[in-house]
């Protein structure tokens, strides 16, 4: 359950450019998770 979070997944070749965009956009990234597999349509297959 997300509560009162705010979740965003973000495309990035690592950590600290997630990292420096949060800086920029003066908002926190207190906890940063690789996701390794997306379910979407395209790999239904």
């Amino acid at each position: 359950m997300a509560g009162n979070k705010i979740y965003c997944i973000y495309l990035a070749a690592n950590e600290e450019l997630i990292r420096e965009h949060a800086k920029r956009g003066g908002f926190p990234a207190n906890s940063i998770t690789e996701v390794t597999n997306i379910i979407e349509p395209l790999t239904a297959e």
